[in-house]
């Protein structure tokens, strides 16, 4: 292989296809479209995931079951250890404090803390949801838990 040859051909950027610009261009009279028909004619598209006739793949694939996770209640879940990583002793966690460090994002219905980890700060943590173990470190720890409404 030549070096030389690799980047041969290779256009950093690629001249638009002409059309309807006469038959030398290659691309003359039905500019591409062919002859009659439906895709001859203005305003013609194919739908979404049409193949050509071809059964498409959605209709091909078996579909068996329900999934319910459209319904599903999504959970934004924060460890104890992350809480006391980033907040200071006294402080108020709440949703919106906790969206501010980034500790949560994207879109969710609740947010639970998870016992995983150690904390040695005082902090009272709002949130819709405790398991068992993070309540009881937060509250060893002196600081309080307040259980939201959703």
């Amino acid at each position: 292989m030549i070096l030389d040859d690799v980047h041969r051909g290779i256009q950093k950027n690629k001249k638009r296809k002409r059309i309807g610009r006469g038959t030398g261009s290659g691309h003359g009279k039905t500019s591409g479209r062919g002859h009659k028909g439906y895709g001859s004619r203005a305003g013609s598209s194919r739908r979404l995931g049409f193949e050509g006739g071809q059964m498409p793949l959605f209709r091909r694939v078996a579909k068996v079951g329900f999934n319910n996770a459209q319904f599903a209640t999504k959970v934004a879940i924060v460890n104890v250890s992350t809480l006391d990583n980033s907040f200071n002793d006294g402080d108020t966690v709440t949703v919106d404090a906790l969206k501010q460090k980034g500790l949560i994002s994207g879109r969710f219905d609740v947010v639970k803390i998870l016992g995983k980890g150690e904390i040695s700060k005082k902090l009272t943590v709002q949130a819709h949801r405790f398991s068992t173990s993070a309540s009881e470190k937060i509250q060893a720890s002196g600081g309080g838990i307040e259980t939201l409404g959703h």
